[in-house]
C-alpha cells in the first residue's frame, strides 16, 4: 500500500481514540490537521485499512459502520440502546477457531464475533 499523509492521519486518530469511531466522526476530526480531506477520502482510507488488517472494521446492523484500531483478538458488544461499542475479553473463545477445526474440518481464516444488547448504563436509565 503507498503511503498517504491523510491515510496516516486517519489510521494514528482512530488508533489513538478507541472510541470504535463512525468515518463521520473520524472525518470530523481529522479535518482541524487536514482542512481539504473530504468524507470519501475518510471512508475510502477506513475500508483500506480494514481489507488491510490495519484497522478492524464493525458492521451495526442497522447504523454506521465502526473501526477499531485494536488488532488483537477481542470481541465487541453494541448497545441496540444508545449505539455505543464496547470491547469484551472472552479468552474463552479464543480457542474457537481450533474447535471448529476439529469438529468439521473447516479451516476459520478469520471471523468476527458481535453481541448485541443493553449496555450498564441504559440499564441503569431504563430501570430508574
Amino acid at each position: 500500500m503507498k503511503y498517504s499523509k491523510q491515510r496516516e492521519l486517519i489510521y494514528q486518530w482512530v488508533v489513538e481514540h478507541p472510541v470504535h469511531p463512525t468515518a463521520d466522526t473520524v472525518y470530523e476530526a481529522v479535518r482541524s490537521q487536514a482542512p481539504r480531506i473530504s468524507l470519501g477520502t475518510v471512508y475510502r482510507n477506513l475500508n483500506l485499512l480494514a481489507e488491510t488488517g490495519a484497522l478492524i472494521k464493525i458492521p451495526v446492523s442497522g447504523g454506521s459502520d465502526r473501526f477499531d484500531g485494536r488488532t488483537d483478538c477481542h470481541y465487541h458488544m453494541v448497545c441496540t440502546q444508545c449505539g455505543q461499542v464496547f470491547d469484551v475479553e472472552l479468552p474463552e473463545l479464543d480457542q474457537l477457531d481450533s474447535v471448529i477445526l476439529e469438529r468439521t474440518g473447516f479451516s476459520v481464516t478469520d471471523f468476527q464475533i458481535l453481541f448485541q444488547g443493553i449496555c450498564g448504563g441504559c440499564s441503569v436509565r431504563q430501570a430508574g
